[in-house]
């Protein structure tokens, strides 16, 4: 199997996390399913020992964790955003938008996001991905434009009010 070379866009926060992450799977989870599953081989007749199943299970799911975020770490690419450059929306800013009606006028409240990599992306924290129909629309545009947003439903208007 070859390796995914895409960059993983992190800010280092995201990046600690995900080392954080890493040592507790390779640690603490690995050996809790190790555990797990000597005591369901403990059991006996295999066939149709249900813990034994769902302990394999887990440990397919952790191994396939641990190999995605050494992958992500491997091809970590630390976002540093210019606190400088308050004009243009780049991966690292924080963005405050507000929705507008198709003529520019504003409705509904301002809402702050800062726009990180797909692998940081939490949009219930505030973090959405330069890759989110949102975050991809915002990178490179400036403070007061309006920016149309594609969706299933027609377009969504935002206008960018201002750039941390």
């Amino acid at each position: 199997m070859t390796p995914n070379k895409k960059e993983v866009f992190l800010t280092e926060e995201g990046l600690e996390k995900l080392k954080q992450e890493l040592e507790l799977f390779k640690t603490t989870k690995r050996h809790e399913v190790a555990e797990r599953l000597k005591e369901a081989i403990a059991q006996g007749d295999l066939s149709e020992n249900s813990e034994y199943d769902a302990a394999k299970e887990e440990q397919a799911f952790i191994e396939s964790r641990i190999l995605a975020l050494e992958n992500m770490i491997r091809n970590a690419k630390i976002i540093a955003h210019d606190p400088m450059d308050k004009e243009t929306v780049n991966l690292g800013a924080k963005v405050t938008i507000q929705e507008v009606d198709p003529d520019g006028h504003p409705f509904g409240e301002a809402e702050t996001y800062t726009i990180v990599g797909s692998a940081e992306s939490d949009p219930m924290s505030g973090k959405i991905s330069n890759e989110s129909p949102i975050g991809a629309e915002l990178i490179g545009k400036k403070v007061g434009e309006i920016v149309p947003v594609p969706t299933p439903e027609g377009n969504i208007h935002f206008k960018i009010i201002k750039i941390d």
